[in-house]
């Protein structure tokens, strides 16, 4: 049987690029500071690198699904300049409120549903005990936590709503991807699983 791999789950936009909203556009796609940087300490680690995003702009009738195609090459080109390559892309087309009917539904892949995580980790053989998902919203640690995995914040204006619960506490919160992967780093080098406990409050966080 082959090994069980350790992994980081990504959040797309605002974690691994800049957030514009619903763009599909190659031309408008540019890393979110320390992404090139961070991602390239992970893989040196051994980490699986994993997107899940989701695309709720396909089921609000925006761009067409396969239009994502574009956009994860051109990640892939920019992340190729420090060395790194994604292991796999998954998107959530679907939206309950959208306008394309067969998008249109309640699933089990949108965040904070964990269905992507668990799909990836099945699919790349995954220990999610030892992986993490860093994200820039609180649906992303509660999916995080859903599926079994720890969960890093970035801490970069993006969650405004803060709506808390066990879940949605992550282990560390950081202010880009570079000191998220800092974080995660030290913990792996520590070689110890400690318990999930909340952590104060991020800058602007509600208590």
């Amino acid at each position: 049987m082959n090994p069980r791999q350790i992994a980081v789950f990504l959040d797309k936009d605002g974690t691994l690029i800049e957030d514009v909203p619903y763009n599909v556009d190659p031309d408008r796609i540019k890393l979110a500071p320390g992404a090139g940087e961070g991602l390239a300490r992970l893989r040196d680690l051994g980490f699986r690198l994993i997107v899940v995003s989701n695309q709720s702009g396909v089921a609000r009738g925006l761009f067409d699904e396969e239009a994502l195609g574009d956009v994860w090459d051109r990640v892939n080109e920019l992340l190729g300049e420090f060395g790194v390559a994604l292991d796999g892309f998954y998107h959530c087309p679907h939206h309950p409120e959208g306008v394309v009917s067969r998008y249109a539904v309640v699933c089990d892949c949108r965040k904070p549903a964990p269905g992507m995580i668990l799909r990836a980790a099945r699919e790349h053989n995954v220990d999610l005990s030892r992986s993490w998902f860093i994200g820039d919203i609180l649906n992303d640690v509660e999916a995080a936590h859903r599926a079994g995995c720890r969960a890093a914040l970035i801490d970069n204006g993006n969650e405004t709503e803060w709506e808390r619960s066990p879940l949605r506490w992550p282990e560390v919160v950081a202010a880009d991807m570079a000191e998220a992967a800092r974080l995660i780093t030290a913990d792996h080098d520590s070689n110890s699983r400690r318990p999930f406990e909340p952590i104060a409050p991020p800058t602007g966080g509600k208590p």
